[in-house]
């Protein structure tokens, strides 16, 4: 594992006022993807499903590195934030900020002290004018030592930030999160995150359990988002267990269930199960479809509907259509393990593919408890 950076030695601080009050229920969160809102606006959203909301994705310049934040975004982050909060006072509203646009930027910021401090600075002044409650850094992926040791020194300094900001401003510290591979060993390449500082100045961290089968191997179906996997180290125990022998404690891990399937084009209809030879992608867009359209798939094709223990996954066929997905009952027993591992909570990607809120109300009646409270609090700065 790469090594944490030094301690910087930074002057002695206070602590400030109490940061939000532990959940007493876990997170249960989910990732509001912005260019959906004609189709799920945030008035659709039932937040009391929901702990926390992520709005996806606000953007850093590429020179700059300070936030991009269009007329058009301003007045989407002011609607997102106000209803939340008025629908659901307790619920937080977060910032994310990267995704698939802004990955690609994110190691030049952090390559240069400058550049980390105005894209924090930036970040935070960003959360407060349009009411957001933290902000989560969604990072895909990054994939060499470098990147990790320039990660460690971000987060050090944005947590520093986070803490001086709520000094001055007599308001709880923002919540600091990010979103992670599903494995600390990134694409399985030996290049390791540094849990450390990740354990050290995030509220949480989310590993994304899923997209471990999809478009880009068509010769044989299977499971996008499961469970356990005997034959390959590619699953969400496998990650969860992951994280946890790196250091990582189970009530920061939040893990990720998918609100989507993949798809595949069976080669012979007969030999239907996980793992059936396939010749190429099956319905939806590039071998990718929202459980919605998925339920209505399955009814429309009457297909046939299998879910598979062993793994905790879903799967559907019809003719040679093959669907891998999550549906209410591996997201129950997803939720049963989360608990038996004393992790924080889970959240969905993404509100928008959901059919009637049906995945999105499973996880909310699946109690919780005893899931362990994940505090918000002042983090001091080792020295």
């Amino acid at each position: 594992m790469p090594p944490v950076p030094a301690s910087v030695p930074y002057p002695d601080t206070p602590a400030p006022a109490p940061g939000p009050a532990p959940l007493p229920s876990g997170i249960k969160g989910a990732y509001w993807p912005s260019w959906l809102a004609e189709k799920a606006p945030p008035s659709s959203i039932p937040t009391a499903y929901f702990t926390h909301i992520f709005y996806a994705f606000a953007v850093p310049d590429n020179t700059s590195f300070q936030l991009l934040v269009s007329q058009v975004d301003e007045q989407s982050m002011i609607n997102f934030t106000s209803i939340i909060h008025s629908h659901s006072p307790a619920t937080k509203a977060m910032l994310s900020i990267g995704g698939d646009t802004g990955s690609p930027l994110l190691p030049s910021m952090m390559s240069c002290p400058d550049n980390r401090a105005a894209f924090i600075k930036s970040t935070i002044d960003v959360s407060r004018n349009y009411g957001f409650d933290g902000l989560d850094l969604d990072w895909e992926f990054p994939i060499d030592s470098e990147n990790m040791l320039n990660l460690a020194l971000l987060l050090k300094e944005w947590r520093l930030a986070i803490n001086i900001e709520s000094l001055a401003s007599s308001k709880p510290p923002l919540i600091l999160s990010a979103a992670v591979y599903f494995s600390p060993n990134v694409l399985l390449s030996g290049t390791i995150y540094p849990t450390e500082a990740l354990s050290n100045y995030l509220d949480f961290l989310s590993p994304m359990c899923y997209n471990y089968q999809g478009s880009w191997d068509t010769s044989a179906t299977g499971a996008p988002a499961l469970l356990y996997d005997k034959s390959s180290n590619i699953s969400t125990s496998y990650g969860i267990s992951s994280w946890k022998q790196n250091g990582v404690p189970s009530t920061k891990l939040v893990m990720g269930i998918p609100l989507y399937g993949n798809t595949w084009e069976l080669k012979d209809p007969n030999d239907h199960g996980i793992g059936a030879p396939a010749v190429g992608v099956g319905p939806g867009t590039h071998g990718e479809m929202s459980y919605d359209d998925i339920v209505t798939f399955n009814s429309e094709n009457n297909a046939s509907v299998v879910y598979n223990n062993e793994t905790v996954s879903t799967y559907s066929y019809s003719g040679t259509n093959w669907i891998g997905y999550d549906d209410t009952n591996s997201i129950r027993a997803k939720i049963k393990y989360a608990k038996a591992q004393g992790l924080g909570g889970y959240f969905f990607w993404a509100l928008g593919s959901d059919s009637n809120w049906t995945l999105s109300r499973t996880g909310k009646i699946s109690k919780l408890l005893p899931f362990l409270d994940v505090e918000f609090k002042f983090y001091a700065l080792m020295v």
